[in-house]
This record gives C-alpha cells, structure tokens and sequence, in this order.
C-alpha cells in the first residue's frame, strides 16, 4: 500500500495494534499483533508449512543464489545528489542493516568509487541494542549538512527521528529528536522544523496519521511547537514542509482529505493563502518562479479547458494575481500517460509511458515559451529519473526492460546520457523473448500485459507461468530487469507475465480511475481476463497457472482465486488486504477508503460481493494458497493473512503460512531476510505449477 502521498510531497509513518471489536468474527483475536496466542499460532503455523517449502527441490539453491545476487558489490549504488556530494545507502553481506556513505560525483563514476561512510546503522543498532532499520534522512538545503535521520525497529514504518551533523559525521548533542511515532517532518530553517507527531489524545486522525502541521523552534519543548493547522480527525492528515530553490523558499501547508484530494496553501506574510486549484490535482511544486500541477480532471476554469492528466505551469505572481492562463507542457494522447517530473537547475525533465513504453523529455523556459527536447534512451523499456542537481543540470536516470540488467544514465547539461553503471547480467537470457499482447476484460475494454518466455518455449499449454499484478492507487507496473524472478523462475523454465490492469497508472488517472470504489471489480476482471488470454493462446493451462501480488496486490489475487479458483493453481497473496468489512479499522486503513469505499456505510453493497474473506466457502475447490506477512507491518494489518489462513483452514482448504516476526511493509527487515521470502515464493510455484 502506498506511504507517500505524493499530491503533496510529503512522508506519513503509521503504526497502531489497536482492535476493535463488535464484527460477528471468530478470528477477531488474530487482530491483537503481539498478542501471545496469536504470535504462538503464527509461529507455529509458519514453521510447519515453510518445512514444507524448504524440502522443495529447488529452494536451496534458489535462496543461495538470491542471497549472493542481493548482497553482491557489483549493485547499482542508489545516487543521491545533495549539494556537492553523491549520497548513497548500501546494505551487503558485511552491513546488514546498511551504511549511509557519500562521494563525489567525479568519484562516482568511476568503476570502483572511493566511499566515505557518513553513518553506521549496523554500529548504532549494536550500541543501543534495537534492531534499527534505514527509513531514511532529510536535510536541510542548500549544505545538507544538517540532517534529520529517520530509524525504524524492526522496519516498521513508526520510527524516530534524530538530528545529524554530515560533518562531524555524529549526532548533534541536544539536536532535535523525535520518539517513535507517526511522522511528518521537514526543514524550514536551521533552527526550524515543520513536524506532524503523536501529541497525544486526539492528535491523530481516524486514519492513524498526524492531524496537526506544528513549526517547532530550536531549544524548545516539542509539546510547545506552535500550530499553523489542524486537519478534522476525519481527514487522512495535515502536513507542512518548505521547498527550497536557488532564490527563494516556500513554506507550504496541506490537508489531505483523502487519498488523491487535498488543498495546498503557502504561507505568505504570516498567513495561510489556499492555492486556487481543483482538489484532485496533483500540486508538483515550484521549478524557478513556476507553479506546477497536474490533472486527474478536466479542470474547466476561466475561457479554457485543461484536459486530465494534463501538466500544467503558471508564473507564481501571475497566478496569486487571479490569472488562470497556463502554460500545457504535456497533454496526454489514448495510450500516453504523465509518470515522473523532476527539475534540475534550468530545466524540467519528464517521462512518458506510451502504450507502457518510456519517453524522456527536457523542458527549458524562454522569452516565448517553453522548448522541448527529446532526450534518447537505450529501448522501448522503462525509464526512471532519479535524483537531480539543484544548482546544476545535472541528473541521473535508470533503463531497464525485462531481459538488459538495469543501467544507470547520467546527463551533465545538455550533453547526451553517458551509462555509468549496469548491473550484472544475473541470468541467461539466451532464447528468452518479450512480446506485449491485450486481452479483452468482461467490458471490452483492452487490457495490455507483458509476456516473458523462457528459451524453448512453446504454446503446448504446459508451461509452469506466474502472473504479477497490482492495479491499484495509480500505481504503474512497467517492464524491468527482475534478477529474482529471472534466476528463480525465467531461467528454469517458467513463463512470467506482468499485466497492466486498471487501477494502476499506465494510462494516466483514468485508468485508475476505473477501478475505485463501485468500479473495483474491474480490477478482478482484469486480472481473469489476462488468465484467460494466456490459456487460450495456450501459453499455459490452469493446472500450470500461478499468480502473485502484494499488498493491494494481495487483495487482488485474493479476490481472483475466491471469485474464479478453476482458473489457478498457485496463489502467493504477501502482506495482503483480505478482511475489507473491517480494513477500514485497522492500522491505516481508513486512509483508503478513497480507493475501496467505506464498509460501514451503503459502500458495503458493492464491496460485500468482492471482499474475499466474506465471499469465501467450504465447498470450493481452491487452490493451495501461500499467504505471508510480517508481525512488525504497520500499514497493512497481519491479521489480513493470518484471518484468511485460520478460516480456511477451518473450512478444510489446504494452505501455507509464513509470518516473519521482523520487517515492515515488504518482504524483511533485511537483504538476507527478503532472500528468504522470495525463495519461499518461488519455491511455492515449482512445488504447485510444474
């Protein structure tokens, strides 16, 4: 489930174990996380069925070679450009919890860069005795000296927050720090933090996010920072943060109703002033004296109409003024859709999907306008922009489809992209092939996926295949060197397939848009429809059919085999959503109730006939299904897995159990960790599809 909200350009960290009790459910008492008989029924069930998984043939090796390939030297270090410097957090076989590191950029390219360790979590975990993990650092520009470090226990996504001098490479004494909470957090000034916390008793909203946007000076109790706004309890959060460039800061306050609506204010002469824009769109920020946004509407206003998924820029003053006259830099086509925008120093730079394909474009103001540029890339693969240069021009980008290992790119000015960095070639791609093909969903609407086969494959419908799925909260699933899923499964024979459905971001909003709510089904559809495809191409059979997703992934091959089990013979569902009459009271579940409805209301109508845990029955003929989850996930509830797998057991199904007692919303704590989890995965499928 996504934690960033990105409309608004800040970081809400949740965590709650509370139970609510009332709903006719027997299972109710798996709800309590660290309850005793819970913990002791997830340990015991998790070592029973994972003893079955490890005696499978191919998971020894499996899980060897996927500890070597996530822990090797030879990984693309993840750059960060802050000011003068290349940072870089790096986890391996000696830092299992990671270092935080930095160099130039110079030093950077090179083959084997010279690395400073800023900072040791593996050093701090042993002399506090926590298992901390990374979640991450935010500094103050333009030095980035000044550094506020955020640590979780156990890779939850609660953390604290501790403040960190980059020079003196140590924690400031009497700095400013933050205990374990909910956060939102950022500077304003060396002296200055905007910050969203756990105040206490009804600081929260319903969603388990913070409700106040406090400033907090230096030298000063927390519980006294001063309140620039309060959100209803009702609301999803409230947040502040400042977005600095090369002349000027914004200090900038938001309300976040819900998910994919807001309201942006800037904070001018000591008062609030709303930004005049529809509450769906999405605020991108400030590029030079530039307001950007983008369109998940047509937004009629004045004499014009900007048409959804649209981006949009305005000179700030001509906008405060009352003019609604924008400058259109993208306007979406049928199969074309807005994914990233970053800036640099003069220039905006932007990527396209088209027909799930990616474009880069750079973008450079004028006296006329604004010029465009396409800037090439290696393939018809998938491009990301990473970190960008402040002062400078220059940035980094990735390329990578499903068969050429993901390379790093950087631009310097306006010169072309130079690769800098690849990842190693993990498997054998001799013989394997991508093609892209559409099945028909049950609307007739076309449904585009991505098909990889192995070297001698052919349609004879006995082909071991997985597909993975999301389709959910605007969220794009695009082709990629996959190294586990390559050396797990590609590699041995398996057919893998990455379908595109709705509720994802591939086409922009309106592909999203229609799978929320009333129109969730879609998104189950979908998913059949490809299964469907691929049987009749007889790329496969069902007896040879798998299917895997994670979170609202989760919830989606949940649905998929309790709606049409005939149609699958392996399910892995990871930290899913299962139980949706109650998801809304659990965790931060009523922050989505913008994509799935609300079940205490007449939504229930329409969500009763998809939720799998209330659609679920004795005499269905499912497949074995492996559900996992982790005991320290606080977005998504472990009750989800660990309610499917009592009721079904207790109906009679057959199926597998793992909990990992560390790690929050994905697969571990740590590399070794996720290793585990994919082996056991990966395992699953060759003991269920061969």
């Amino acid at each position: 489930m996504p934690l960033r909200f990105s409309t608004f350009g800040l970081i809400f960290l949740v965590t709650s174990n509370v139970c609510i009790a009332g709903d006719d459910d027997r299972y109710i008492w798996l709800e309590e996380v660290e309850n005793e008989k819970a913990l002791e029924w997830a340990k015991s069930r998790s070592e029973e069925d994972t003893a079955v998984l490890k005696a499978v043939p191919e998971f020894g090796e499996i899980h060897a070679q996927l500890v070597e390939i996530y822990n090797s030297q030879e990984r693309i270090p993840t750059p960060g450009i802050r000011g003068d410097w290349v940072y870089n957090f790096w986890r391996d076989a000696d830092h299992v919890r990671g270092i935080w590191r930095r160099t130039s950029l110079s030093e950077f390219t090179r083959e084997d860069p010279d690395w400073e360790t800023v900072l040791d979590v593996d050093a701090i975990a042993e002399a506090d005795g926590e298992n901390w993990v990374w979640k991450g650092a935010t500094c103050l520009a333009p030095e980035h000296r000044h550094c506020m470090i955020l640590l979780s226990r156990g890779g939850a996504d609660a953390t604290v927050a501790r403040e960190f001098d980059t020079a003196e490479k140590a924690f400031v004494t009497d700095g400013f720090a933050l205990p374990e909470a909910k956060l939102s957090l950022d500077w304003k000034d060396r002296n200055t933090l905007w910050v969203g916390t756990d105040f206490g008793e009804g600081s929260l909203t319903t969603s388990g996010y913070p409700r106040f946007a406090r400033e907090w000076q230096r030298g000063t109790a927390l519980q006294d920072a001063r309140t620039v706004f309060e959100a209803s309890v009702d609301d999803v959060a409230a947040g502040a943060y400042s977005s600095h460039t090369a002349t000027v800061r914004y200090d900038i306050v938001t309300r976040v109703p819900e998910f994919f609506r807001g309201t942006t204010f800037l904070m001018l002469g000591g008062r609030l002033v709303r930004l005049d824009l529809p509450e769906d769109a999405d605020f991108r920020g400030f590029f030079k004296d530039q307001l950007l946004v983008s369109l998940r509407t047509d937004w009629h206003v004045d004499d014009a109409t900007y048409p959804q998924g649209a981006l949009l820029a305005i000179a700030l003053d001509d906008f405060l003024a009352g003019s609604r006259s924008f400058d259109v830099l993208f306007t979406p086509e049928e199969r074309t859709s807005l994914r990233q925008v970053r800036w640099t120093a003069n220039h905006l730079v932007y990527a396209v999907l088209d027909n799930v394909r990616a474009k880069l474009f750079r973008l450079t103001p004028t006296e006329t306008g604004w010029s465009r540029e396409e800037i090439a890339v290696p393939g018809i693969g998938t491009v990301t922009i990473g970190s960008t240069g402040e002062y400078t021009d220059d940035f980094f980008f990735t390329y990578t489809d499903f068969v050429t290992p993901t390379s790093l790119y950087l631009v310097r000015g306006t010169e072309a992209p130079a690769r800098v960095k690849s990842t190693p070639d993990w498997f054998d791609t001799t013989g394997m092939k991508v093609v892209q093909h559409e099945a028909t969903s049950r609307d007739g609407t076309r449904i585009p996926y991505f098909l990889v086969t192995p070297r001698g494959f052919e349609a004879d419908g006995s082909n071991p295949t997985v597909i993975s799925a999301y389709g959910g909260f605007e969220v794009s699933r695009l082709s990629r060197y996959n190294a586990t899923v390559g050396k797990a499964w590609i590699s041995r024979g398996g057919v893998y397939v990455v379908a595109n459905i709705r509720g994802g971001g591939e086409f922009g909003p309106k592909w999203h848009q229609a799978a929320v709510k009333e129109k969730h089904q879609n998104n189950f559809d979908d998913l059949v429809a490809v299964a469907e495809d691929l049987i009749e191409r007889k790329i496969t059979s069902p007896d040879h059919l798998g299917i895997i997703g994670g979170s609202q992934g989760g919830l989606l091959v949940g649905g998929a085999f309790v709606q049409r089990p005939e149609l699958f013979s392996g399910v892995v569902s990871a930290i899913p959503l299962f139980d949706m009459k109650r998801f809304n009271k659990l965790l931060a579940g009523a922050s989505w109730m913008a994509e799935y409805g609300n079940p205490d209301t007449d939504d229930w109508e329409f969500m009763k006939l998809w939720s799998p845990y209330q659609n679920l029955e004795e005499d269905a003929d499912y497949p074995e299904v492996f559900f996992w989850t982790n005991t320290r996930d606080d977005r998504v509830h472990p009750a989800h897995a660990r309610k499917a797998v009592a009721k079904m057991t207790d109906m009679g199904h057959e199926v597998f159990y793992y909990e990992n007692t560390e790690g929050g919303h994905g697969s571990g704590a740590d590399l070794n960790a996720r290793a585990y989890t994919n082996a056991l995965s990966y395992a699953y499928f060759w003991l269920k599809l061969r």
